[in-house]
C-alpha cells in the first residue's frame, strides 16, 4: 500500500494486501520518505548551483553587491567543482545512488515516488549519457570559473 507513510493496521477492507506485515511495511515506507528527502536535497542542490550562477552573472550587470560575497562564491565554486570531478572521474552522484538504493529497498523504482519526489525527478534527470553530462557539466563549471575573472569576489576583511 504506497502512500501511507506509516501504517499501523492492515489496508481496508477491499484494498490488496500483499501478506508484509506491519513492521516491513513501515521500514519500506521509510526507505522511500528518506528517498524522496533525498530528492528534495538534491533539487536544492542543483537550484543553488544554476540559480547561484544566474544571480552571478545578473549581479555584475545590475551591480549587486552580496553576489561578490566570496563564501557565496566560494561555496558555489566548490558545489559545481565537485560535480565536475565526480564526472570526469566517471563516478555517479552519490545522491542519484543513494535514492536508488533506498526506492529499491522500498520496492519502488526511480521513476517512482511521491508527488513531489516525481516532479522533481523529472527536472533533475535527463536522458543522456554520463560521457554528455561531463561536457554540460565541464562547460556550466567553465563558465563558473569565467565569472571568477569578469566579477571577481570580494575578499572577506580582515
Amino acid at each position: 500500500m504506497r502512500g501511507v507513510l506509516f501504517p499501523c493496521h492492515p489496508p481496508p477492507v477491499g484494498l490488496p494486501y500483499r501478506g508484509r506485515s506491519n513492521i516491513i511495511m513501515t521500514a519500506m515506507n521509510l526507505y522511500i520518505l528518506l528517498a524522496d528527502i533525498i530528492v528534495v536535497i538534491h533539487f536544492a542542490y542543483v537550484a543553488f548551483v544554476a540559480a547561484g550562477l544566474g544571480a552571478i552573472i545578473l549581479g555584475y550587470f545590475f551591480r549587486w553587491g552580496w553576489t561578490r560575497n566570496f563564501w557565496f562564491r566560494l561555496i558555489h565554486l566548490i558545489m559545481i567543482a565537485v560535480v565536475v570531478i565526480q564526472s570526469l572521474c566517471g563516478v555517479y552522484c552519490p545522491l542519484t545512488v543513494w535514492e536508488e538504493q533506498l526506492r529499491a529497498a522500498g520496492g519502488q523504482t526511480l521513476e517512482s515516488g511521491g508527488f513531489v519526489a516525481r516532479w522533481l525527478s523529472r527536472l533533475l534527470f535527463v536522458d543522456m549519457s554520463l560521457a554528455e553530462l561531463t561536457v554540460y557539466y565541464a562547460a556550466f563549471g567553465a563558465v563558473v570559473l569565467l565569472t571568477f575573472i569578469i566579477s571577481p569576489p570580494r575578499w572577506p576583511r580582515k
